[in-house]
């Protein structure tokens, strides 16, 4: 059994070809009684399907100067249960948004079917405001850092400032 490695307009590398191309199409090949694909290829609009062993993604570098941070990504996953007909109005039709914490592809936050189909947008919303949470908590550190040692900022911005803090205090928590 197969778990996809790349999501639809992921930039990768197809070896093979030897250029850099989007992915289009993430095709999973279902058996019956299974609960994932056995194989799942990926359509690079390039003439024909390629493996995951054929392609490689972008490297993810971290700026010099700042803490390595955590990778969240939305990937999406199938809804085996309705078609991408039945769920036109959807802003992916045919699939869900799952958020990825880790570098597997099996832990973080997913939603039901169910509860997607009553608010899709509001789903969609929250996924990526889940995954961009590492990146949005270390724009708060670091403004907390610089507030912290500029000392008194301008005042227009101490209310920014003092919940900069709070925020800070609540991630730091759980940390000690």
């Amino acid at each position: 059994m197969a778990r996809a490695q790349f999501h639809k307009n992921q930039r990768v590398y197809v070896r093979p070809v030897g250029t850099w191309a989007l992915i289009e199409r993430v095709i999973p090949h279902w058996t019956k009684g299974l609960e994932e694909p056995l194989r799942v290829f990926y359509d690079v609009g390039l003439g024909r399907e390629f493996g995951a062993d054929e392609l490689q993604g972008e490297p993810t570098e971290v700026p010099d100067g700042t803490e390595e941070e955590e990778r969240w990504r939305v990937v999406r996953g199938l809804n085996k249960w309705q078609s991408a007909a039945e769920t036109a109005s959807h802003p992916h039709p045919g699939t869900h948004p799952v958020v990825v914490t880790g570098e597997a592809e099996w832990g973080g936050w997913r939603v039901s079917s169910a509860e997607y189909a009553v608010s899709p947008q509001r789903i969609e919303h929250q996924a990526k405001l889940i995954a961009s949470s590492p990146r949005l908590a270390s724009i708060v550190r670091r403004l907390h850092e610089w507030a912290s040692q500029a000392g008194a900022g301008p005042e227009g911005l101490k209310p920014l400032l003092e919940e900069s803090a709070v925020a800070v205090q609540y991630l730091n928590d759980g940390l000690q």
